[in-house]
């Protein structure tokens, strides 16, 4: 199982796009996916449309245990290869700082149980992706601490490039504190319009920053991404022009995090996590 937290500290930059589209991505190929929505806006929960729950985030970091973590997780409205574990309004109250750091380890815990949520005859949960909210509070540290990878999410503008470095030196510190096998996956441009020049210097700029972990394939700025949201669909299934545009570039990118789970010798995230400090 790959566990990988998507997260950017600048609100606004599509997060929960990217989850959404890996999901999708990963529908389609078949790889069973639990998307865990810790961010309290709770727009990934929306997007998915599941199943009613007795229990949710809030819940399960309150309490994680293995029967909670079976109340907050149900299935998608997309399909039987997309399970969620549902969102909170109130997770927001995890957020803040707590003096207790055994805190920051309750979804850690709670992961660490959903191969016993797998019904007889089910696949087990391929990939795990983790919505974090914009900041970083106790929520995205947790996810730090819970994922194998990390994959950043940025716009090209100035703000946004700010905020991705942030998030990186945020990963960076909690490898070294709390969770030794998380590594970078990459830095994800979304929204990005080819023929900027605006655009393309930011991209260049987080080349010279990020160097390979820039994704050589770039979200494109599409209607298609929120029409298709705003229809609690894959984008994969939209079937317009941008749409399909949009998917061959999730597909891409599902393939990267799919190809980094398969790895076990992490030295060459290692050089490339020296490589961007």
């Amino acid at each position: 199982m790959q566990t990988v937290a998507v997260l950017s500290l600048k609100g606004g930059v599509g997060k929960t796009t990217v989850v959404l589209g890996l999901a999708s991505a990963a529908m389609r190929r078949g790889v069973r996916t639990l998307v865990v929505d810790l961010d309290p806006q709770c727009n990934a929960t929306a997007c998915l449309e599941p199943e009613p729950t007795s229990k949710g985030l809030s819940d399960v970091l309150a309490d994680p245990r293995p029967a909670v973590l079976r109340a907050a997780v149900t299935g998608s409205s997309w399909g039987e290869e997309v399970d969620v574990l549902v969102g909170s309004e109130d997770a927001e109250n995890h957020n803040g700082h707590h003096p207790d750091g055994r805190h920051l380890s309750r979804l850690t815990e709670a992961l660490s149980e959903l191969d016993g949520l797998t019904a007889e005859g089910e696949l087990p949960y391929q990939l795990v992706l983790l919505d974090c909210p914009p900041s970083l509070g106790r929520l995205t540290r947790s996810a730090l601490i819970a994922a194998d990878r990390a994959l950043l999410v940025t716009e090209p503008t100035i703000f946004a490039v700010s905020g991705v470095q942030r998030a990186f030196e945020a990963v960076h510190a909690e490898r070294e504190s709390n969770n030794p096998r998380l590594q970078p996956l990459g830095v994800v441009v979304n929204r990005v319009r080819p023929r900027s020049h605006e655009h393309q210097f930011r991209i260049d700029e987080l080349r010279d920053i990020f160097g390979p972990l820039v994704m050589p394939v770039a979200l494109p700025d599409r209607l298609a991404v929120q029409q298709a949201q705003g229809a609690c669909m894959p984008i994969h299934q939209w079937g317009t022009p941008g749409a399909r545009e949009v998917a061959l570039a999730f597909n891409l990118i599902l393939a990267r995090t799919l190809r980094a789970g398969r790895s076990r010798h992490s030295e060459s995230d290692d050089e490339l996590l020296d490589g961007a400090e």
